[in-house]
């Protein structure tokens, strides 16, 4: 990128490539919402001097290191850290960076896999895990997903039913349902239905808990509806980064929600998140998340797509394509 929203797509030498401890041959990287706005100049998501070069997560091999942990070889993924914020990202298919929140890629993880899952299916896991740490369990009743067709929403939705949770799936996309259904989804709602908001400070004690990936008036509805003592994790603002609410459901029903941060999360959570992933999500419901494999020429138009709510799961880029 040039400029904010001019993009192109160029031949550079590596001695162009900023300084780093680790030399990476990326085969994947991947559209998630934050590269969206970066690539078309919709969000201040570059915090760094232009040209730069977008994507905030990639998979390849390590062609040079000179970091302790890391050999020639390695399979590795990048998610976060600031990769296609600060520091120069994935689409790319030579890059170099020091390593803070660089992973090697679990053994049962092809590359591929491991950016069809990408920032989305790590968000998702974590967000599993928040809920699972403040004691949530499959017997407490039903769990909602919000934009649940998206790329997170459809990992959480996965991984959720895996666990034995009774899911609920919200979804904008009508032609989604069945999609859903086949990752484990026990009901599906549709967005009309939490999208505007919470109809009163406290609604139906519906559901135990919750994963939203969107925010705004739909998390208000969310935590509006959460049974005594539920949780949600939030993850997302596609919707809004204002949360209009009232303080009834904390008070009076104990409800809690929990952030969670895809970006800088600790080392070993990051690890035990793939590591979970890499054997929690058997190969035929990776093949249920509907992925599309796009080169680097067609970023841009997939970006806008994003942003037009037309894409379902998970968009991965094939940048030797």
């Amino acid at each position: 990128m040039d400029a904010p929203g001019r993009t192109a797509v160029r031949s550079m030498d590596t001695n162009a490539l900023p300084d780093g401890t680790v030399a990476i041959d990326i085969l994947y990287s991947g559209i998630n919402y934050k590269d969206a706005l970066a690539v078309t100049g919709g969000g201040k998501i570059i915090r760094a001097p232009f040209p730069f070069v977008p994507g905030i997560d990639f998979a390849g091999y390590v062609a040079a290191s000179r970091a302790t942990g890391f050999a020639v070889g390695d399979a590795v993924v990048q998610t976060g850290g600031g990769c296609g914020e600060t520091f120069w990202g994935g689409y790319a298919q030579r890059q170099h960076i020091t390593p803070e929140s660089l992973v090697k890629l679990p053994d049962e993880l092809s590359l591929r896999s491991g950016m069809v899952i990408g920032t989305a299916g790590v968000t998702a896991m974590l967000a599993v895990m928040a809920l699972e740490a403040h004691g949530l369990e499959a017997e407490a009743g039903e769990v909602v997903v919000t934009g649940a067709s998206g790329g997170v929403g459809s990992f959480a939705v996965a991984l959720l039913a895996g666990s034995g949770y009774r899911v609920v799936a919200s979804t904008g996309t009508t032609s989604a349902a069945a999609v859903l259904t086949a990752l484990g989804a026990s009901r599906i709602i549709y967005r009309d239905d939490l999208g505007g908001g919470p109809r009163r400070p406290l609604g139906s004690a519906r559901y135990a808990g919750a994963v939203d990936t969107l925010g705004g008036p739909t998390l208000a509805a969310v935590v509006s509806r959460l049974a005594r003592h539920g949780c949600v994790a939030a993850c997302g603002n596609v919707a809004g980064a204002d949360l209009k609410t009232s303080v009834y459901p904390f008070i009076l029903r104990g409800v809690s929600v929990l952030g969670i941060d895809s970006n800088h999360p600790p080392m070993d959570v990051r690890r035990a998140a793939w590591q979970r992933l890499a054997t929690s999500l058997p190969m035929d419901i990776m093949r249920r998340i509907r992925t599309g494999v796009i080169p680097l020429e067609s970023v841009p138009a997939a970006c806008n797509r994003l942003l037009n709510n037309e894409t379902t799961g998970r968009v991965v880029v094939d940048v030797n394509a």
